[in-house]
């Protein structure tokens, strides 16, 4: 209850964690620590994917501006995106390695097959800060949300709206990519709410997160279980979500039963004023990123104190214990808090999401 508690409280609580010193350090001063290097520093950034839409519309954009903010527009980032191939993403990283990069971000696809590369950054004695994703090997930190609140806000909502109806309701589950070390996260939380509560008739993984992969998934649940049957889908995020949906219309769905999803992309918003998806998990991807940005400038400029003050949350990996991490928070987003959640923190404006597909649906949720 603690934990669904912090969930579902207005995003402006968790946004004025940067208003605080815990973010900025003593007042947001300088660092006792004598730096050692001023504010010219390179950060690599290594993102996973284009499909997941957060990631270089967001993502990249406010870790740059963050690294520019904080070193008076000296730093830069340099920026690669694996396109969902962890062999791509390696040689990315082997790049970076290689250009002497004073510090790497890294979103990692395969978090064990990025290990190594994690080890040869820290034989060049360049920190390694593991971002949105915990990746194996030698990490200096890790940023990320709760994953594991994740899933279980997405599986509370659907018993929920099931109310009376969850114990026979029939839920098709729609993991993500059991690669990705937060897979487990979200189905570990989910499962916490949903096992006992409805009946899961089927369970799906979605390699590389893959919303078409979801969409064949999802055509071979209906099969079995027929397009009427299906009371609600557990999908691990947006991408997913809408492809889930697709589906399920174009097997002449009547009524699209509750949908979960993850990451507020724009079109699952809309898909949620509509009346389409249910909800999505909204994470706060200013808090994220522009701490995971802090914290590479300041662990490069030896700031301890500072990067001490992000890093107070501890995690473990396969190959590694006690992390210093950071876990941000998140908010279950329905059609009740668009206007507290992505509107209020600046993510969309009510122009973005009520285009004229959608100005009516906006219209009667009092959105405008």
């Amino acid at each position: 209850m603690r934990r669904l508690g912090i969930a579902l409280a207005a995003s402006a609580s968790a946004m004025s964690l940067t208003a605080c010193g815990v973010i900025d350090g003593i007042g947001g001063g300088e660092s006792s620590a004598s730096p050692e290097k001023g504010d010219d520093i390179t950060v690599g950034l290594l993102l996973p994917d284009k499909d997941t839409a957060r990631f270089e519309k967001f993502d990249y954009p406010l870790i740059k501006k963050e690294v520019g903010t904080l070193t008076k527009n000296k730093g830069k980032v340099v920026y690669a995106n694996a396109e969902a191939s962890p062999k791509k993403q390696s040689r990315q990283f082997q790049q970076m390695i290689d250009d002497e990069v004073d510090v790497i971000l890294v979103d990692a696809l395969d978090s064990k097959a990025i290990a190594p590369d994690v080890r040869k950054a820290k034989d060049a004695g360049i920190p390694v800060i593991a971002y949105d994703r915990l990746a194996e090997g030698p990490i200096d930190a890790y940023v990320s949300h709760d994953n594991e609140l994740v899933g279980e806000v997405q599986g509370r909502a659907i018993v929920e709206e099931l109310g009376s109806k969850a114990a026979t309701g029939k839920v098709v589950m729609m993991n993500g990519d059991p690669a990705d070390p937060n897979t487990a996260r979200f189905k570990k939380g989910a499962l916490e709410e949903l096992e006992g509560e409805v009946n899961i008739v089927k369970r799906y993984d979605t390699e590389k997160w893959s919303p078409a992969v979801a969409k064949a998934n999802m055509e071979k649940a209906i099969a079995s279980v027929g397009v009427g049957d299906v009371a609600a889908v557990y999908s691990a995020n947006d991408g997913m979500a809408g492809a889930v949906i697709d589906a399920l219309k174009e097997a002449g769905a009547g009524r699209i039963p509750p949908v979960t999803g993850q990451d507020a992309n724009l079109e699952a918003v809309q898909r949620i004023v509509s009346g389409e998806q249910f909800m999505t998990v909204y994470k706060s991807f200013l808090l994220e990123a522009t701490n995971a940005a802090k914290m590479a400038v300041y662990k490069v400029q030896g700031r301890n104190i500072e990067f001490d003050a992000l890093t107070q949350d501890s995690v473990d990996s396969p190959t590694q214990d006690d992390i210093p991490a950071q876990l941000v928070s998140v908010v279950a987003l329905t059609k009740k808090n668009i206007k507290d959640t992505v509107i209020q923190d600046g993510v969309y404006t009510v122009d973005q999401i009520c285009t004229s597909e959608y100005a009516a649906d906006c219209a009667e949720i009092g959105l405008k």
